[in-house]
């Protein structure tokens, strides 16, 4: 199984001292983060993409470019590249250029996003949600697959015999499709036979299990071999020497993290933190050991082969960061990988 970091890269104040730190030294915190993930055995890091002024990256091609040239084996991805509002060429390109600096290394996951800011500042309309996901999502497919392009769609001028350079080292360049949980989401990366990341932030894991089969079944329906479609996670995860010390110093920043960047739609109180915080809630919080546990146990519901670790929220300081992608990488990191070893889906 694979372990590795996520990070929004949002910019929140500390809920005890009240700072926020410049987006420069955002920036440069997670570089050091990624380097450090790299250093510490870590498998793969992902930036994800706002366009709004409490998060620092819009563009996650561009710090993912200054990791690359930071770092020799990481695996990079987005995380995610809202792709309904960005140009389909203009993606391949940017990460096709970050896939040659770093030797084929880079992937990206294709989403939708929680947020619609995007919509307004690259002039689209948010009725065509859904459809306009759904053309550049075929136009980046083809892309990927193929130098030269011919292409009609609703929304972005036609391709003919279009040449999209420079190309990826990998062939193709690795599209993962991100999933909120949502079964007909998971249809789509299925009879496409896309690689798949469900985003686990609240609830019941157990709950995706049904759509995590909907996707197998479907993908095997569409002709693809399934047993060698990989599924991630992504969750928040607070790890610390022990369960109660875990909880008590991530639970404040926690409880900001989701209030503030939903404008005090989200509340949640110590009991409800214990909820999602237990073995069988959404937010990993407690010992090395507690986060194995509870791994494996999802694991054996959602047969994943990766999961992405969102350590860096809340305006948690660097410091508390830089220790919990340490005891991922020397106490989570070991015990996954003896206990699930590589399947033929993440091979």
């Amino acid at each position: 199984m694979e372990l590795g970091l996520i990070t929004l890269t949002e910019l929140t104040p500390d809920p005890v001292t009240g700072a926020v730190i410049s987006p420069r030294q955002r920036l440069k915190e997670i570089v050091d983060a990624a380097v450090l993930a790299e250093q510490a055995g870590l498998d793969v890091v992902a930036v994800g993409e706002h366009h709004r002024a409490d998060y620092a990256v819009s563009s996650p091609a561009v710090v993912l470019a200054a990791i690359a040239q930071a770092t020799e084996r990481i695996r990079l991805t987005s995380g995610t590249t809202l792709l309904s509002t960005a140009d389909p060429v203009r993606v391949y390109q940017d990460f096709a250029t970050v896939d040659l600096l770093s030797g084929g290394r880079t992937e990206i996951i294709a989403g939708r996003g929680a947020f619609t800011e995007s919509f307004e500042l690259f002039g689209y309309d948010l009725a065509d949600y859904d459809a306009l996901f759904a053309e550049h999502l075929d136009l980046l497919l083809r892309i990927a697959r193929q130098e030269r392009v011919t292409w009609r769609g609703r929304f972005r001028p036609p391709l003919d015999d279009a040449e999209v350079t420079p190309r990826a080292e990998q062939d193709p360049l690795p599209v993962w499709l991100g999933v909120g949980g949502n079964p007909q989401s998971a249809v789509r990366a299925g009879q496409l036979g896309l690689p798949m990341t469900l985003a686990l932030i609240g609830g019941n894991p157990a709950a995706l299990g049904p759509v995590v089969e909907l996707y197998r079944r479907t993908a095997a329906a569409a002709g693809h071999d399934a047993a060698r479609l990989p599924v991630a996670t992504s969750s928040h995860l607070h790890v610390a020497p022990t369960s109660q010390g875990a909880r008590d110093e991530f639970y404040p920043y926690y409880r900001h993290y989701l209030e503030y960047h939903s404008g005090g739609r989200f509340r949640v109180d110590r009991a409800s933190f214990e909820q999602v915080g237990s073995p069988h809630g959404a937010l990993y919080v407690g010992s090395p050991q507690e986060i194995v546990e509870k791994a494996l146990w999802e694991r054996e519901i959602l047969g994943h082969q990766r999961i992405f670790a969102q350590v860096d929220l809340g305006g948690l300081p660097y410091d508390t960061v830089a220790r919990t992608i340490e005891l991922l990488a020397t106490e989570v990191a070991p015990a996954l990988r003896a206990a699930a070893p590589p399947t033929a889906a993440s091979a």
